[in-house]
């Protein structure tokens, strides 16, 4: 039977509510949302959804290394925005982090995100390597 593991993530802002950051489980590691927050929970980027988006990758980048991931390992992401409209804006910054893997990927507008004035969230399903 494989084993079902939670991932706390050192650097990362404590859950909002009952969740943990990584659970992998076999060969996969399925990363939860990350807002654009520090290690202490506070808004990085304010009004800036590139900012922002650096920052969700940032602490997705944080979450696939300690799962022993890296972005070239994600098979699919999850981004959820505010405004559709920001999806040209952020799409070079997710560029700069994937390089040249592509995952699939979906891609939602909501009305809101857990954390006043947070514009993007990103979540990933990776391939945990042997």
């Amino acid at each position: 039977m494989q084993e079902r593991r939670e991932i706390r993530v050192d650097g990362l802002a404590e859950p909002l509510s009952h969740y943990t950051d990584v659970v992998v489980h076999g060969q996969y590691a399925f990363v939860s949302g990350c807002l654009s927050v520090d290690e202490r929970g506070e808004l990085v980027g304010q009004d800036d959804v590139v900012e922002q988006t650096r920052q969700s990758l940032r602490s997705l980048g944080k979450a696939l290394q300690a799962a022993g991931c890296s972005f070239a390992d994600v098979l699919k992401v999850t981004v959820y925005l505010t405004d559709i409209a920001d999806r040209t804006k952020i799409n070079p910054v997710r560029q700069e982090f994937f390089g040249t893997a592509r995952p699939a990927s979906t891609l939602v507008q909501i009305s809101a995100l857990a954390v006043p004035g947070a514009a993007v969230e990103i979540e990933a399903i990776a391939a945990v390597p042997s």
